[in-house]
């Protein structure tokens, strides 16, 4: 029986789909699991994750770790890691994880592999793919021998299952939280309460076909009827109509929504790049030979200053 150490996302005091997506992922491997949760308010985290068939929950809650600071996540990672030796380690492909782990992996001499779409088991083994050439193929990953092996995950690519039961221990990490030469003094975050595309189950996505930054208003409408988070096209952001965060596609965000939305968008393969991993794909353009209907799963060619207003009055009516 190997290890699985699960790097566990939270928001407050709730884990992140993300995170019970690898959770349920290393249930399922018969692995010995170690979730590891560290930031502010991790205590009350850690406490969640003993039902999860877990040998052991380790976290570290501590004021140096209020911020994301590369020195010190990395330091402490590395050192829990050293004293686990897992044969795998799970994250989310998120912004943080990106930047933390290969840090790690050069510490470790580990092997990783970056924003992977699918994972099995086979046997011991956890079996990971990832796209190549914008989503064009996938390709099985190979560690090569490498002892530990880093498996980063995009979300909302695996399901969620219940916890099998347990009341592992848990630990606090008290060790390597001192002397770094770097510190983060403040952190501006935006306003926008808005769940993060990246996490979004629906997704509401207008581009050059709404005209206007004016005109996204139509597209917050219908997001606010289905609860989605509204995103953007490259040549949107480009214009200066919303911020680079709302981007989704190839130099954006990458996505997997259950639902997805594509409003005036054309489907360039630097968008699909993005966004192909959708469950389901509702395309509006009033071209009826845009690319986006190729990879849609319903289209609808028309106005969408027409449709959208209709649509977003009928899926208010079903949430009455």
């Amino acid at each position: 029986m190997g290890k699985v150490v699960v790097f566990i996302d939270y928001t407050n005091t709730e884990i992140k789909r993300s995170s019970l997506e690898l959770l349920t992922a290393a249930q399922n491997s018969g692995h010995e699991i170690y979730p590891l949760v560290i930031g502010t308010g991790s205590t009350l985290i850690s406490k969640q994750l003993s039902a999860w068939n877990a040998k052991e929950v380790l976290f570290c809650d501590d004021t140096h770790l209020q911020n994301y600071n590369p020195e010190v996540f990395s330091s402490l990672v590395t050192q829990v890691l050293q004293d686990i030796a897992p044969d795998y380690v799970l994250a989310s492909s998120s912004m943080l994880a990106r930047d933390l782990f290969p840090r790690v992996a050069a510490r470790l001499e580990a092997g990783i592999a970056t924003d992977c779409t699918q994972l099995k088991v086979s046997g011991s083994d956890l079996i990971a793919r990832k796209p190549l050439y914008s989503g064009k193929c996938t390709a099985e990953v190979n560690f090569n021998g490498c002892k530990t092996k880093i498996i980063l995950m995009r979300a909302n690519q695996l399901p969620v299952g219940e916890p099998k039961g347990g009341t592992a221990p848990v630990k606090a990490i008290t060790h390597g939280l001192a002397d770094f030469k770097t510190k983060v003094k403040d952190v501006v975050k935006g306003t926008s309460g808005k769940l993060d595309l990246t996490e979004a189950n629906v997704i509401v996505s207008g581009g050059r076909g709404m005209k206007g930054p004016e005109h996204f208003k139509l597209l917050e409408d219908l997001a606010a009827s289905v609860k989605a988070t509204v995103g953007a096209s490259r040549a949107v952001v480009d214009a200066g109509w919303v911020p680079h965060s709302m981007q989704v596609g190839q130099t954006g965000k990458t996505v997997a929504p259950s639902l997805y939305f594509a409003v005036g968008i054309s489907g360039a393969i630097q968008h699909l790049a993005g966004m192909s991993g959708s469950k389901v794909i509702v395309a509006i353009n009033t071209d009826k030979d845009a690319p986006i209907f190729q990879k849609s799963t319903y289209g609808l060619v028309g106005d969408a200053f027409e449709i959208l207003p209709a649509l977003t009055t009928e899926l208010q009516k079903l949430q009455l």
